[in-house]
Formats: structure tokens, sequence, C-alpha cells
């Protein structure tokens, strides 16, 4: 069952062209002078607040009334939700009285695309107009009009203030939708930051996420009069890591089709999930051309692409219908890894070096490195994005924050990795089992990968104890550690007397091992 949210629009009783807008709260604090340095700008959006259902005393009393209301009653039923509630904490928040005497129309029902790991998002939003007496605004509050929205939106700088996507998707969208190159309708989508639209398409990517983002630009008003000829590639639209399975290619071929034909194909790197759909791609449109770095070139199939492609490093910028995009080398996640920089909205595609929710795994067979990771990470914090765009899960709003967080995570792995090599773990599995104690062990195998590039990190900056044995301990990263693995694995969770878990856990174990051999031996070929 999907999350419910109610946006509240409240007119300006001064002026019908305004409506509220407010400061979004800030993430906590990490309490940390070094995380906590890095600040994200200023966010303005409509206030909002989630729906709950309604318990039975709440049924009797006297319910809000929404003109309209029964316009989305296939989506969702209104009546079923505490609206007073919901409203009333929407009008505390900006210090408006109650809401008795107002009139309520509904404007639209949102539903968001599944990006996963969660529930997706169902998003009401009404409007409302108060008298001059209700309308004293508070501090943290400010009478917009969508001009002075789109004032901001086409003027962005790195420190600027931000609209949120609900200004944008609630009014903005409707304003400016592309009627050249139009997405079928049928297909779910958001569009946010505007002219970036995200499709989440089934890929055969790692739990706990379903999807890889397909990330599409395509500006209606198209201009190659960019004033220099120094772009890497000039196209009229641009995709990025067109990675879905096969049962949705026939979406991905529609998709193509309604896109123009002088199209850019860009793949930050060449993981499946990322790139199984380019086949579709150049059957679709010949003419279209793959920028991709040369270490992730090297690694897609000729049968998956085998038309015209351009090497990017990291230093070039692409031009798409007279809209900046520049190119970012971010090795880290492996060694070909690459991001794209938005100019207009600067919004930051990022690959898989973040995701929508936990952390990303690092790719030790193709060239992931720790200590990389962290310079991309401070790389694309000194670029101050407005939002940052991974290819599984939601845009993220506060991208600095994010990215700390990202940082906190892995030093504090590193610290535990260094004191389970202090207190005498001299093994793989020994500082796995030490580290991730508190994680499910069919995880283990994976997050063995980043433990190898954690100790190669404290390796670098010289942080091991000068007793610990580093080649023994890379000895023991293949077999060694996959048999013993199994061998915890299968005794941890049941006991004896329960017969049929326990031959079920066993027969997915070996399966899991049987993956985790066949990894190790591509790996070491």
């Amino acid at each position: 069952m999907a999350t419910k949210k109610l946006v509240v629009i409240i007119k300006n009783p001064s002026n019908d062209e305004e409506f509220l807008l407010l400061k979004q709260t800030r993430p906590p604090k990490f309490g940390d002078e070094e995380y906590d340095s890095y600040v994200d700008s200023d966010l303005w959006d409509l206030p909002s607040a989630q729906l709950n259902l309604l318990d039975g005393e709440s049924e009797s009393e006297s319910r809000i009334a929404v003109e309209g209301e029964e316009l989305c009653s296939e989506k969702l039923n209104l009546s079923k939700f505490d609206l007073n509630l919901a409203i009333n904490q929407v009008l505390a928040q900006v210090g408006f009285g109650t809401s008795g005497g107002i009139q309520w129309k509904l404007r639209k029902c949102v539903e968001e695309p599944e990006f996963g790991p969660g529930v997706p998002l169902q998003t009401v939003y009404i409007i409302g107009k108060f008298g001059p007496e209700d309308a004293i605004l508070q501090e943290l509050c400010k009478w917009m009009s969508i001009q002075s929205c789109l004032n901001w939106l086409s003027d962005v700088k790195p420190s600027s203030d931000r609209v949120g996507p609900l200004v944008v998707v609630g009014f903005l969208n409707d304003l400016t939708q592309s009627a050249k190159w139009k997405i079928p309708h049928t297909f779910p989508l958001q569009e946010y930051p505007p002219g970036v639209k995200i499709l989440p398409m089934g890929s055969r990517t790692a739990k706990p996420f379903r999807t890889t983002n397909l990330v599409v630009f395509a500006p209606e008003n198209v201009s190659d009069d960019y004033g220099d000829n120094s772009f890497v590639a000039h196209g009229e639209a641009l995709i990025v890591d067109p990675g879905c399975r096969s049962e949705f290619h026939k979406e991905l071929m529609e998709i193509i089709a309604a896109l123009p034909r002088k199209l850019i194909v860009f793949v930050t790197h060449h993981h499946n999930d990322h790139v199984d759909g380019l086949s579709i791609v150049q059957k679709s449109n010949p003419n279209a051309i793959l920028l991709a770095h040369e270490n992730t070139i090297r690694r897609i199939r000729k049968d998956d692409w085998s038309l015209g492609k351009t090497l990017v490093s990291g230093a070039e910028e692409i031009c798409i219908g007279g809209q900046r995009v520049k190119v970012i080398f971010a090795p880290g996640h492996t060694d070909g890894h690459m991001a794209l920089l938005h100019v207009s909205s600067h919004s930051l595609i990022v690959g898989d070096h973040c995701v929508g929710q936990g952390s990303a795994l690092l790719d030790i067979t193709s060239g992931g490195n720790m200590s990389e990771y962290f310079k991309t990470t401070y790389k694309f914090m000194e670029l101050s994005p407005h939002a940052l765009i991974p290819m599984h899960g939601r845009v993220n709003l506060w991208p600095k924050h994010m990215l700390c967080g990202y940082l906190k995570n892995r030093r504090s792995r590193e610290s535990s990795i260094l004191k389970a090599i202090e207190n005498g773990a001299k093994t793989l599995f020994d500082i796995v089992a030490h580290t991730y104690s508190d994680v499910d062990r069919s995880l283990w195998i994976p997050a063995a990968s980043n433990v190898r590039l954690h100790v190669d990190h404290l390796a670098q900056q010289n942080k091991l104890p000068k007793e610990f044995p580093v080649e023994k301990f890379q000895t023991t990263c293949g077999w060694h550690f996959l048999s013993r693995w199994l061998w915890a694995y299968l005794n941890s969770g049941f006991p004896l007397k329960y017969q049929k878990p326990r031959t079920a856990k066993m027969l997915g174990a070996v399966a899991m091992a049987g993956f985790a051999i066949l990894y190790y031996l591509v790996r070491n070929n």
C-alpha cells in the first residue's frame, strides 16, 4: 500500500497569482564539524503532511469537504483518510489559523513511479484561499508566483535557493510539458528537476532494488547556437543507463521511438543493470551514439553495441538541444565510472556511486577502489548540486548531507575493520564476521569485497598494524573465505530439529555458494 501525502496550496488573498512556499526542514546534523560544514542551500516547497487512515473515533467528527475529490477516487478515496488532521498540521507549520470556513478544491492526484525499495508515494494537491487576517507570514514562509519559481529555476547557481519537487510536479510541469518529444503517458515517470525525466524500469539489479532509473533529457526548444564547437557530442536528446530487463524492451523501444533521431546514449558504467537495453536502443535508432569511459566501453559486448561510440574521460561537455551537460570522471564503484552534471538545473546524475537507500557496493572485479571512492565523494560535494539523481531509488534533495552520510558510514566501517585487525583478526572471514556481525550472513559475500577494499585503503594510509600480514591476508580472500562462510551460514539460525527450514536453507546456501564460486573463478581468469 502506497504512502499518502497531502499538499496544500494556499493562495495569497492579496494576489491570486501567488501561493505560499515553506522553507523545508534540513536533515539533522551529524555532530561532527567536518560533515556539518557542508551545507545544502535552502529548499522552498509547498507545505505538506502525511495522510493517515481514519480511526473509529475520528469518523464521527465533522469532516472537511474538498470540492472535486471524487475525481481521484479511482486512485485514492479521500473519505477514508483524516483530512482534518493533515490540513491542521499544515496550517500549524505555516502559522495560519484553523481551516474553518475555508473552501478547499482538489487540484490533482499524483502517483509516484515505483522507485523502490519502499512503497510508492501518492500525493493529493488541494487549493484553499484564506482571508487577509489569516495571511500573516511567518519567517519560514514566502509568497511566490509561478513566474518567480520559473525565474529561480532558470537562474540556477550552486548556492542559490532551490524550488522543491512539489511545486514542480504540482504546477510547473503542467505548463512546460513538451509537445514535440513526448514520452508515452503509459510510462510512469517523474520530472524533477525540470527538464530531467526519470523512468524507473525493471532491471537485473541487486536487492533491495528492482529497477534502474532511465534518465532522459529531451529539450523542447532545440538550439545548436551555443557559441563554440568544444562539445564532445551534439544531440537533440540524451538518455542515461538503458539497463532494463528483456521483458521491458518493448517499452524501451517505444520510448526511443518517441525521442528525436539525433540521440546520445550515455552509460555511467558497464554493469548489466545499466546496459541490458543497449541492443534495443541501437536497433530502434541506428543513428544513436554511445558515450562512456574507455574502461566501460571495453567491457560492453559487441552484441550489445556495435554502432558509433565516443570515449570520454571526464573533462568534456555535451550539448543537448542547446543545453550543457558536463561529464565527470567518478571512479570508485568501478574504474570507468562516470557522472553527469546537468548545468541548467545543477542536478548531478551519480550512477551507482550512491543509491536511494542504503550504501553502494564497490566492484572489486572491475577496478573498484575505496580511495578513489572517497575522492569522488568530495568532488561531488564541491560541486554543490541542487539535486542528486541515483540510478536506483528516489532523487535526493539534500545532496551534501547524503554524501557526508556516505563518508561517515564508510569511515565507521573502516574503523570497525581496523579494530578487528588490532584485536587479532588476520583473515578476510574473521574481519567480515566482526564488522558485519549485525548483518544477515547471506550478505557477507558482497560485503567481503568492500572489506578487501577498505583493507587496501588502510594500507595506503599506513594505518595497518605493522604485524598484520597483508600477503597472508590476500590468500584468505578466495576459497578460504567461501568455505568458512558456507559453514557459518549453514550453522546459523535454525536448530537441527527444524529439518525442513534447515534443508531449504542448506539448498539456498549451496546455490549462493555456487554463484559465489563462479564469481570468484571469473574474477581470477
